[in-house]
């Protein structure tokens, strides 16, 4: 594995690269400022800023920003997150200092033009309605919502149509100087790039930035009630969403409930739930389950649809294989397999160069260093019977339901 190169700026954003041997290269400026960072009349706004940074800046119109790199034969994007969002760019290695040079254009130098937001604004209410005719994808968010509720994760990352006049030119700018500071920024490259050329084009392009410090701090959730809520949605399906509030980013027994979920109902054909549900019954096209950790919390939860007449027969499956696993936790062999799976999962997912780089800037923005490989695979390894048990009470001995019919 080669070696990660870090540095940090004189105005407090910090660098890491990886040299590999290819001719592409990946490089992002990935953002500590996400939707839990808006106040409470802003719900949607990093979103929208998301948007709004391609729409224009000091240097270039919304035209201009869209062809720099996609005439190279690049690829320019972005997203947010409940805590980040980034800006992240692909391009051939030898036009790795153009895509730097741009999202720092985009990064420092936005203007929000008031006639661009206008139709964004356009934009964004058509991707609201297309969110809300997957039910599929709205019922995570609405989960959240609900065991998130009166916190800054309490809220969908979209936001509401109606809130979007109230985005002004003015509004962006008040929420990008309060959240997109210098000290919560990671410029993350990978690529055939010397350490030396690589912090030059840092310096060059985003050392000129003015340094700015964050002046808030985030408020953790307060303890909720369990509830069991069923929506009617009139679809033709019913989806159900089971689980809970989970372990946080900075919490060592993540890495356990990640290897707990996986085998739960991760992407593989035989994962306990699938089997359970699907294969052997033959009740769900979809079943799975997922672990998404923030800073301060967390949230894991099991999802599945079926027809009307068949969701109380789906959910007495899952809760069947969530009693077995508190009540006997996996087997000894099937640990050993679970752990297999696990880390040929992250070593699969470590050649593609554009996730590794987001991975590692996301953990080096976090904790400030990028776990070596080696010593994940040996906290997998360390992983107990009796650890997973325990987890699988604490997380799935009492959970929350949502369901959408």
């Amino acid at each position: 594995m080669e070696k990660l190169y870090t540095y940090q700026l004189p105005n407090g954003i910090r660098g890491i690269h990886r040299t590999v041997r290819s001719d592409v290269a990946y490089c992002a400026l990935i953002i500590n400022a996400g939707t839990r960072d808006e106040l409470a009349d802003e719900f949607g706004l990093a979103h929208f800023t998301e948007h709004a940074l391609f729409k224009g800046t000091e240097h270039r119109r919304a035209y201009h920003i869209n062809c720099r790199l996609e005439n190279l034969g690049g690829e320019l994007n972005a997203y947010t997150t409940k805590e980040e969002t980034t800006i992240h760019a692909t391009v051939l290695k030898r036009d790795i200092a153009k895509a730097a040079e741009l999202i720092s254009d985009i990064a420092f130098h936005s203007t929000f033009p008031e006639k661009e937001l206008a139709r964004e604004r356009e934009v964004v209410a058509d991707e609201i309605n297309s969110y809300k005719d997957s039910p599929a994808d709205m019922i995570y968010d609405t989960f959240e919502d609900m065991i998130f509720e009166g916190s800054q994760l309490g809220h969908n990352i979209l936001g509401r149509k109606a809130a979007l006049k109230n985005y002004t030119t003015e509004r962006i700018h008040r929420f990008v100087n309060r959240t997109h500071t210098t000290d919560q920024m990671v410029f993350a490259s990978v690529g055939n790039i010397s350490e030396r050329r690589i912090r030059e084009i840092a310096e060059r392009y985003f050392a000129t930035a003015p340094s700015s410090e964050r002046n808030f701090k985030r408020i953790g959730p307060a303890p909720i009630a369990r509830f069991e809520k069923s929506i009617s949605k009139h679809l033709h399906q019913a989806h159900c969403i089971i689980g809970g509030r989970a372990y946080s980013l900075n919490d060592e027994r993540r890495l356990p409930l990640a290897l707990l979920i996986n085998t739960l109902g991760g992407p593989c054909a035989n994962s306990l739930l699938n089997i359970a549900v699907r294969e052997r019954n033959g009740l769900t096209y979809n079943i799975e389950a997922t672990y998404t950790p923030y800073t301060d919390t967390g949230a894991a939860s099991i999802y599945f649809s079926s027809d009307r007449d068949k969701i109380d027969r789906c959910r007495e499956l899952v809760a069947e294989q969530i009693g077995e696993l508190c009540r006997n936790s996996l087997s000894a062999r099937q640990l050993a397999i679970a752990k297999k799976q696990y880390m040929g999962q992250v070593a699969i997912a470590m050649e593609s160069r554009e996730a590794y780089m987001l991975g590692t800037g996301k953990s080096y923005l976090i904790y400030n260093e990028v776990e070596p490989i080696e010593k994940v695979y040996s906290r997998v390894e360390a992983i107990t019977r009796e650890q997973i048990a325990d987890i699988a009470n604490e997380i799935f001995g009492q959970t929350s339901t949502l369901i959408y019919k």
